[in-house]
């Protein structure tokens, strides 16, 4: 997919992407390997569970995250589109 990204969505995954937290959370579902349960991330980062949820919002309104519900507990993986046309975008100042 050729995701195109305006100058809002690059500033609001940005400001997703500028918290160390959600670096985390970011981090640990790409070593997944696939979705991973809400769950899972609260039992693995040291934050309370509504500071969690916080960030994890942020980084699904970002679209970086994509939210999949599953019965009652929430799952989660990586909006690859969104992230590679951010990167892209990043890479146009590159040299």
């Amino acid at each position: 997919m050729n995701t195109k990204l305006d100058l809002k969505k690059i500033e609001k995954i940005s400001k997703a992407l500028g918290d160390p937290y959600r670096l985390k959370i970011m981090e640990m579902i790409k070593k997944q390997k696939a979705c991973m349960q809400c769950t899972t991330i609260v039992e693995t980062v040291d934050l309370a569970q509504s500071t969690i949820s916080h960030h994890v919002k942020q980084l699904v309104d970002a679209d970086l995250l994509i939210a999949e519900k599953d019965g009652r507990n929430l799952k989660f993986q990586i909006n690859k589109d969104v992230l590679s046309a951010y990167i892209k975008f990043l890479n146009q100042y590159e040299s």
